[in-house]
């Protein structure tokens, strides 16, 4: 029997630990939601049994996977807290989340599933059910009401992955990624009562290097919101209705704002929406703005403002009357524009007169009205149009 030197062995051990390491042997640790008390039958509460996971998970100085089983889990408030000591935590959901039916419980909460200063978190399947049926009727009924909990939000985070999520029914906003950097939304269905109000399904402030791929959202308000301080954001295939649109806004709220830029929304469709692409601002004074901005290959039906941007926003006629948006709009292209407008009006442009909209572009745009010629309206709005461009540009 051949015997290796006594230098190699040293050397063979630290090698053998170098590909162990790296191997599919060091898996991530495994933590269950019911290792720790939660109960999959709905009725208990689960709340202490997440915080318990999430805490052992967050500890682990080596990748970690919390497993949530099929069944149903009540759930209060969640706070996810980082920063954790590891930076890849995987939350595989088989289950449904579900939130209290007593809409009092978070209603005055805020979030009702929140991750703070993670980094490295991917959420994969599941649904949150946030029961907000109760809300919105008190808040439809024109009573004193909560203003509701978001369902999940990701605030001053990275890395963030959100993969085949399904979200139904929030009090109010759906999903929101706040301050973060480099999110992936993809796969997600967001479903609320088209009457159902303040649902945005994916609200983005703050934040940039998000991405929205191949998702289904169905809300009472904007499919997706884009807030103040976003920039580098990416949506493509993305079907909408009923709801809002797709808005660039509210900005402008605030006298003194960030901007919004680099904004690319490609391959949607809107079905029976309120909007198409959206900008909206505040008509009162402020030092934002949104440029940079590419909407391309849409495909509406029946959309009551296939493309409009609305910079006279003053909800409730107060704070604003007689003033001038101070948001600076410029370079917006609309680029492959396809489909039906479900009023005369299918394009609009009503921009500030203070510092009216440059460099809009119109390449190949076609909306009809009931199978007739739509028109265009435009107020302190500058920019070109090129291929067939229909209703006829006022550009």
């Amino acid at each position: 029997m051949a015997v290796l030197p006594l230098p190699v062995i040293p050397l063979l051990i630290t090698l053998l630990s170098i590909s162990f390491a790296f191997s599919p042997l060091a898996k991530a640790a495994q933590y269950s939601v019911l290792s720790y008390g939660a109960n999959p039958g709905g009725k208990t509460d689960s709340t202490k049994a997440f915080a318990a996971a999430w805490s052992q998970a967050c500890a682990s100085t080596q990748p970690a996977t919390i497993s949530v089983p099929k069944g149903s889990f009540a759930l209060g408030q969640v706070r996810f807290q980082g920063p954790c000591k590891n930076n890849a935590i995987s939350i595989r959901i088989d289950g449904t989340l579900v939130a209290p039916s007593d809409y009092g419980v978070l209603g005055r909460a805020q979030n009702w599933l929140i991750f703070e200063h993670v980094n490295g978190v991917t959420i994969s399947g599941g649904t949150l059910d946030g029961q907000g049926a109760g809300l919105w009727s008190c808040k439809n009924s024109g009573k004193d009401c909560p203003s509701g909990a978001t369902s999940l939000e990701f605030s001053n985070s990275n890395n963030i992955a959100i993969i085949g999520l399904a979200s139904l029914n929030s009090q109010m906003f759906h999903i929101v990624i706040n301050a973060c950097q480099d999110v992936k939304v993809q796969g997600v269905r967001v479903s609320a009562a088209g009457d159902s109000p303040n649902t945005d399904g994916i609200h983005v402030q703050s934040s940039t290097g998000v991405t929205i791929l191949n998702s289904r959202i169905g809300t009472g308000d904007d499919c997706v919101s884009i807030g103040p301080g976003t920039s580098n954001l990416w949506i493509e295939n993305v079907a909408c209705g009923p709801g809002h649109g797709i808005s660039i806004g509210s900005l402008g709220k605030d006298s003194q704002e960030a901007g919004v830029q680099n904004v690319t929304v490609k391959t949607t469709t809107f079905t029976g929406t309120e909007n198409g692409v959206r900008i909206k601002t505040w008509g009162r004074p402020s030092n934002g703005f949104a440029r940079n901005i590419l909407f391309q290959h849409a495909v509406m039906t029946n959309v009551q403002n296939p493309i409009v941007i609305d910079q006279n926003y003053c909800p409730g006629e107060e704070n604003c009357p007689g003033q001038f948006s101070g948001v600076k709009i410029s370079d917006v292209t609309y680029q492959d524009i396809h489909g039906s407008s479900a009023t005369e009006i299918a394009v609009k442009f009503d921009c500030s007169k203070k510092y009216p909209c440059a460099g809009i572009k119109l390449e190949d745009v076609k909306l009809t009205y009931k199978n007739q010629q739509a028109e265009a309206a435009c107020s302190n709005a500058g920019g070109v149009a090129s291929g067939l461009v229909q209703p006829t540009s006022c550009l």
